[in-house]
């Protein structure tokens, strides 16, 4: 649920970028950080834990404007994607209000796409949440890669793995060249102001 301070007039919400390991995630919050410099309030702070790295900054994003009167602040993360990290993921996904699944377009990576969405579907239910009803976009990253004649599975494929049963908003991306970034990231932010409107009855 969102934080609301009253005092300061002020809602904040979580999103997170789960998905397996090296499938961009960090790449996308870096292109977001240069892409919305102006929004970006600090640094980007990375929190390493024996090299297992979590990062995320504090993001004003543009055009949202006041909701009832209140200014929102979004606070962007990312979750390490290696399987023995499991134990950070599970703490950073704790209070989140909006989730970007970011999965690999290589061939090779398709099994470890639909474990980690597992992963996030498991670790949700801890939280008594469920995958099926908080906001979720998907991204299908890596999609340049097919200019270095790199094997990339379809879109259509990807749909079939990892959307068929959440039917969520997806997007082909290339977090490194920006392309599909901003849609995603904006697509979250939408889902997520409007079930935050619907859980407080506005």
């Amino acid at each position: 649920m969102a934080n609301i301070n009253l005092k300061t007039r002020e809602i904040e919400v979580k999103i997170v970028y789960y998905g397996p390991g090296r499938c961009g995630k960090t790449t996308n919050l870096e292109t977001i950080f240069k892409m919305f410099r102006k929004q970006v309030t600090g640094q980007m702070v990375s929190a390493n834990t024996e090299g297992d790295r979590t990062l995320f900054f504090d993001f004003l994003p543009m055009g949202l404007g006041k909701i009832k009167g209140y200014d929102v602040r979004v606070q962007l993360y990312t979750v390490p994607g290696q399987v023995k990290y499991a134990s950070t993921r599970k703490m950073v996904l704790k209070e989140v209000d909006g989730l970007v699944f970011v999965a690999d377009s290589l061939e090779v990576r398709r099994e470890k796409n639909m474990l980690s969405l597992k992963d996030l579907h498991q670790n949700l239910k801890e939280y008594g949440l469920s995958i099926l009803k908080i906001p979720l976009v998907l991204q299908y990253n890596k999609r340049d890669l097919a200019d270095q004649g790199l094997p990339l599975m379809s879109i259509n494929q990807m749909e079939r793995d990892l959307n068929r049963q959440l039917k969520v908003p997806s997007f082909p991306g290339s977090a490194i060249k920006g392309d599909g970034v901003g849609p995603t990231l904006k697509a979250c932010l939408k889902l997520t102001l409007q079930s935050m409107k619907k859980q407080m009855g506005w």
